[in-house]
């Protein structure tokens, strides 16, 4: 089955989706962006949110039947990306993770895994309350919200994962490792 990966950007400038990708490629051991198919939505001339325009994106350019897609997003983009998961899952597609950075108010459940990246602890903490997923991660001091997209590789922070029984393991770590590892998982 083929890998695939798609960025659904948040309403910014397209070059902070640039530079977003280059702080992860500095974490990257060298197999996670070379052996997968690198997506990147337009929202710059779609909307951001839109779950179908996602997903005839995608329709255009893979197939869903042997195709395993990870969604990363970010702000507005989670709105889409979810939807556009759910669809791509529909039509018969695998969706291999969702990785939501900041979508801040967005209910995320799927029969996916699902994670979650706040540019602060009460982003963390709140979001949670919409579905957290299994593993998730704060910037630990705060950063602004459009920095954890633009500088990934500079908002260290902590990665919690939840553990068999009711507690939580935490490890320091930066937003770009945290997504590089899951990524290669």
């Amino acid at each position: 089955m083929q890998k695939a990966v798609i960025i659904c950007p948040g309403i910014h400038n397209p070059q902070l989706t640039q530079e977003f990708l280059a702080g992860l490629q500095r974490y990257d051991s060298g197999n996670a962006w070379r052996v997968q198919q690198l997506l990147i939505f337009k929202s710059q001339e779609y909307p951001a949110y839109s779950a179908i325009h996602i997903l005839n994106y995608l329709q255009r350019h893979i197939s869903p039947g042997n195709t395993s897609l990870t969604f990363i997003s970010f702000s507005a983009g989670v709105v889409g990306a979810i939807g556009a998961a759910w669809g791509w899952q529909m039509l018969g597609g695998t969706v291999k993770a969702l990785v939501a950075l900041d979508g801040w108010g967005v209910p995320l459940y799927g029969t996916f895994p699902i994670y979650r990246l706040s540019h602060d602890y009460f982003t963390h903490w709140s979001s949670a309350l919409l579905g957290s997923g299994g593993s998730r991660f704060y910037a630990d001091p705060a950063v602004e919200h459009l920095k954890l997209w633009e500088k990934p590789d500079n908002c260290p922070g902590w990665r919690v994962q939840r553990v068999r029984n009711g507690g939580e393991w935490r490890r320091y770590m930066t937003a770009a490792e945290f997504v590089v590892q899951l990524v290669q998982d």
